[in-house]
């Protein structure tokens, strides 16, 4: 009897675990490392719906080389050392994607840690994609050949935003204010920097930084800011950091232009509305909503009959829409095929136009825009968080004039 339970034992674990190889060999998956909790779950939860929305567009296509794609959803809580731990349960679990956004210092340590795993494990590598997080480090002095980010570093974004700012004469005395970690250190580093070359006669009466995720009444930092004199606010706060400090802008009553990175992140496009900011709140993206082009206001209307929520990462449709093309280009789902695929490559982005991947760095180059929040025309169909307000186009930036220098020197595999 022992020895048939043995027996049987033995061939129910084999069978098992073919299962699920033949699973496997059918299925792509995609780890999905963001915060699921805690006070970055709001743009996490939002981040990961996208990507499983845009796994059943490409499933309804047949796929990735015949493979379906499956998003496996990761609680990293917005820190480093938890999103390490979610990584290694992912390759564990078969994963060979893994994609994050929320957070530099969780993209520092994950581009880190891929790059060493991939070192120690020939034949087995992964490849991370990078959607969101900005910190321009990323794709200079830390680059890795597995990192490959679709959304433009901070310092693009700042470039277009300042070119813009220098020819608004009212803008005389700004504060700035930002998270403590790189991205937040970057921002106020280059936005002193580009506004001191471009805009001299600006005074920045104040420069601040806080806690990340942790701040649950801004109301101090109002006050410092309405006592500095301050006509504009730069920010590169995200989350529940920057609808929390719009709030307390509201409620004290705290009338300035505001320049942003995220404005239109989960809860900012109420906040704006709250504070009565109509069109005085900006943000530099790589699209909005309301932009004249077909398609990308077709999957707009898609995805918001499907979820209650506008697509806040159109970078995040180059990015699937691309791993496609490159998987067909290799005839591989391998990530080094892939990777060497997506080199290079040219790209019609969701809003229009032509993006590429510089192989230089991997970083991905697109047209950039800023926009404005407030009351709409017959040309913005599109409100934001049943605010009645929406976005509306301020200045174009074509992918050319985006391009900025890199100082990566990029360690290729053998």
């Amino acid at each position: 009897m022992r020895k048939t339970l043995a027996t049987t034992a033995l061939a129910l674990s084999v069978l098992g675990a073919t299962a699920l190889s033949a699973m496997a060999q059918e299925t792509l998956k995609i780890g999905y490392i963001d915060p699921l909790s805690g006070g970055g779950a709001s743009v996490g939860e939002v981040g990961l719906k996208t990507f499983q929305f845009l796994a059943e567009e490409v499933n309804a296509k047949g796929g990735i080389q015949g493979k379906k794609v499956e998003i496996v959803p990761l609680d990293n809580k917005t820190n480093p050392q938890e999103s390490l731990i979610q990584a290694q349960k992912a390759i564990d679990a078969g994963v060979r994607y893994i994609t994050q956004g929320n957070g530099s210092a969780v993209a520092g340590a994950l581009s880190d840690f891929v790059t060493k795993y991939n070192e120690r494990n020939p034949g087995k590598e992964v490849l991370y994609f990078n959607y969101a997080a900005v910190d321009p480090v990323l794709t200079n002095e830390k680059c890795s050949f597995w990192h490959f980010r679709w959304d433009a570093n901070s310092d693009i974004k700042m470039e277009a935003l300042t070119n813009y700012m220098k020819t608004a004469t009212a803008i005389k005395n700004i504060y700035l204010i930002n998270q403590d970690y790189s991205f937040g250190q970057s921002v106020r580093t280059t936005a002193r920097k580009m506004l001191g070359e471009k805009r001299p006669d600006i005074k920045i009466v104040g420069d601040e930084l806080h806690p990340l995720l942790k701040i649950t009444d801004f109301a101090p930092y109002i006050a410092k800011i309405k006592a500095s004199g301050a006509d504009t606010v730069v920010t590169g706060n995200w989350g529940q950091d920057f609808a929390l400090l719009l709030k307390a802008a509201a409620d004290a009553g705290l009338k300035v232009g505001w320049y942003t990175y995220y404005a239109g992140g989960t809860g900012g496009p109420t906040a704006v509305k709250q504070a009565n900011l109509n069109h005085q709140v900006f943000q530099v993206g790589e699209g909005i909503p309301n932009l004249d082009n077909k398609p990308s206001q077709e999957f707009e209307k898609a995805i918001r009959a499907k979820y209650d929520f506008s697509l806040f990462y159109p970078r995040a449709v180059n990015e699937m829409r691309m791993l496609a093309a490159a998987a067909d280009k290799a005839k591989s789902i391998d990530p080094v095929k892939v990777a060497l695929a997506l080199e290079g490559m040219e790209f019609d982005v969701f809003n229009g136009g032509k993006g590429n991947m510089r192989k230089d760095d991997h970083q991905f180059f697109q047209p950039i825009y800023i926009s404005s929040l407030g009351e709409r025309t017959d040309k913005e169909p599109f409100d934001e968080e049943k605010t009645g307000w929406g976005w509306k186009l301020v200045a174009k930036i074509d992918t050319p004039a985006t391009v900025l220098p890199t100082t990566c020197k990029m360690e290729r595999p053998n």
